[in-house]
């Protein structure tokens, strides 16, 4: 009898994933190999399961659907994939991104202040949107252009421009100062997502470390950057897809994180041919400007009527409030929407 009762002690323990604090010796593997004369053995962490049942409660929060009770179409939110890998972020945490590059004091807040007070900004904007949803926990995050369109052809001819591994080291020691995330993103010009993406392999290995790739950049009409809006198809999308999720293995670290900037139908084709991986969550990202009537509008149109996986919306500082009478929408006002975006970026 006293062995059955600790046969059972233990199994919902191990059910619970209480027994992971408490041994955590018992969800570690070890490895052996042989290296030159060596035989070299790793231990590996085991990750505890995923908790379903709070997954879909959350992102059932996130559909902000009206109730059962209101007449309404069938909704198309929240979008039913696989279940991620343990250790995902999403829906669990809110994301608030601040967006740039450290060489440039136009192309977001990350560059434009100095590193001291735009930190400060950030802090205070995380403040906002936990008071506004004390429910979701909320994680700082750097979104960093590592690839950058330009306007001139560039030593090969693809219209963009690499940024050096010690800016890209900057930004994640910034990162580290506050315990955030990092977002490298990709403005591919004349070259691609599978030639750019497998580039950051080094950083991408890190758990801290996710992926941003940005349609509006990727011209394969061979028209420059800046001239008309780009396009990515399902095709690019899913090479970022299984290329993060070989990392995300072989690493044996939590789901990356995927942002997909869009603010027109064009810039992102055969949505529906994209696909989730375990290993990988997917934010769409209304990355559009101009007043609020005016952001919910592209964000309805081209992200909630376009269901991938999850949602992000972009708030610009300067060009939201350049109409007179416009301000900058709140986190109030972006949790009215359907689905409620939870990856929050300022530029």
């Amino acid at each position: 009898m006293k062995i059955k009762f600790i046969q059972v002690f233990l199994t919902l323990f191990i059910s619970s994933g209480i027994l992971l604090f408490l041994f955590p010796q018992f969800f570690t593997s070890s490895v052996s190999y042989i290296k030159g004369h060596k035989i070299i053995t790793e231990k590996k962490l085991i990750l505890p399961l995923l908790d379903t049942v709070a997954y879909d409660l959350k992102l059932n929060k996130l559909a902000n659907n009206p109730p059962v009770s209101q007449p309404a179409l069938p909704s198309l939110w929240p979008v039913k994939t696989l279940y991620p890998n343990a250790g995902a972020i999403l829906p669990f945490k809110r994301i608030v991104a601040y967006y740039g590059n450290l060489y440039s004091t136009k192309m977001g807040v990350l560059g434009e202040y100095k590193e001291e007070e735009m930190l400060a900004k950030l802090d205070a904007e995380i403040k906002k949107w936990q008071d506004a949803d004390p429910s979701t926990a909320v994680i700082p995050a750097l979104h960093y252009i590592a690839v950058v369109a330009q306007g001139s052809r560039g030593a090969d001819g693809k219209y963009r421009a690499r940024m050096p591994r010690t800016e890209i080291d900057k930004v994640l020691a910034i990162a580290e100062k506050i315990n955030a995330l990092v977002f490298l993103d990709i403005q591919v010009g004349f070259s691609n997502v599978q030639t750019e993406v497998p580039l950051l392999l080094k950083y991408l290995k890190m758990p801290q470390v996710h992926l941003g790739i940005d349609p509006e950049f990727s011209m394969k009409t061979g028209i420059r950057p800046g001239k008309i809006v780009g396009t990515l198809d399902a095709e690019d999308i899913n090479f970022a897809v299984n290329y993060l999720s070989e990392v995300a293995k072989e690493n044996n670290i939590p789901p990356k994180i995927l942002v997909i900037h869009r603010y027109t139908q064009k810039m992102v084709t055969n949505y529906k041919q994209i696909k989730t991986l375990p290993e990988v969550q997917i934010v769409m990202h209304m990355d559009g400007w101009g007043g609020a009537a005016k952001k919910i509008n592209t964000y309805e149109q081209f992200i909630h009527k376009e269901p991938v996986q999850f949602t992000g919306f972009k708030l610009f500082y300067k060009n939201d409030i350049l109409e007179p009478g416009t301000v900058l929408m709140t986190p109030s006002d972006l949790l009215k929407l359907s689905p409620q975006p939870i990856y929050i970026q300022y530029q």
